[in-house]
């Protein structure tokens, strides 16, 4: 009965650990994920709020491929040593990825207020020009997002690029339509939701891809450690095992 469990706990622990290697790709993946999207959006908010738990997946993410390939070769030759290592080294990324979690969810609830606060900053200092770094990231966002303006397409009348070129019109990426010249005398042809309440969701979005990353990863890190401590515990009983280590023999 002993042996069958070892046996199961072995398999398991050896399909954890390629589902580790699929996992640390997977981090990589969401961790790169948050860097492009931040460069997108690096204008609205601090960049420890994506920058801190993007790092912190990406490590993660090269841990777990180093720890999968530890725990393959630890269960294989039932390595007591290899496995206790294993099971450290999980506990290590358990407890990372846990902070990864709670870093997720205070940051997503003050995404919201950071972006009120710069979002008008940014639409004041837009002047057309692809060399400004600020025209690029709201004519990008107004382009993806489908938005014009903070609020809504008036919102462009408030800032210095419409006074000073006094053509009445807002910046093209906010049209919907071809042939579209930005004119306020045709309303229609514009976005007219406004672009703050969708980077908010936006970036709330990304936010919680880390957390139920994390969280995933962190359920099947729990189980690897239960199976590599069912291996440990039912050899570190076993009477025979012991002779064989230690280089024993039967009477």
């Amino acid at each position: 009965m002993g042996q069958c469990g070892i046996t199961s706990s072995k398999t398991v622990l050896v399909f954890l650990n390629l589902i580790f290697w699929a996992a640390a790709g997977i981090l990589c993946y969401v961790g790169a994920y948050v860097f492009i999207t931040y460069d997108d959006y690096d204008h609205f908010f601090e960049d420890v709020y994506t920058l801190i738990p993007a790092v912190v997946i990406i490590v993660v993410g090269a841990l777990l491929f180093i720890i999968g390939l530890i725990g393959c070769c630890a269960t294989v030759r039932e390595s007591c040593c290899g496995l206790t290592t294993f099971v450290i080294l999980l506990l290590l990324v358990f407890m990372t990825e846990v902070a990864v979690v709670v870093l997720g969810y205070v940051y997503r609830a003050k995404v919201e207020d950071e972006v009120n606060s710069s979002i008008q900053e940014v639409y004041d200092e837009y002047n057309g020009t692809n060399s400004n770094a600020q025209s690029r990231a709201i004519d990008y966002i107004q382009r993806q997002l489908q938005c014009c303006g903070i609020h809504n397409y008036s919102d462009w009348q408030k800032t210095h690029w419409f006074e000073e070129s006094k053509n009445h019109s807002v910046p093209i990426s906010c049209c919907k339509a071809k042939g579209c010249t930005g004119s306020l005398s045709r309303p229609e042809d514009l976005y007219q939701e406004g672009c703050e309440a969708l980077v908010v969701e936006k970036l709330q979005e990304i936010m919680l891809y880390v957390i139920w990353a994390a969280l995933t990863f962190a359920a099947i890190q729990m189980l690897g450690m239960l199976c590599a401590c069912v291996v440990l515990c039912r050899r570190s009983r076993d009477p025979a095992y012991e002779l064989l280590v230690t280089g024993g023999t039967y009477a």
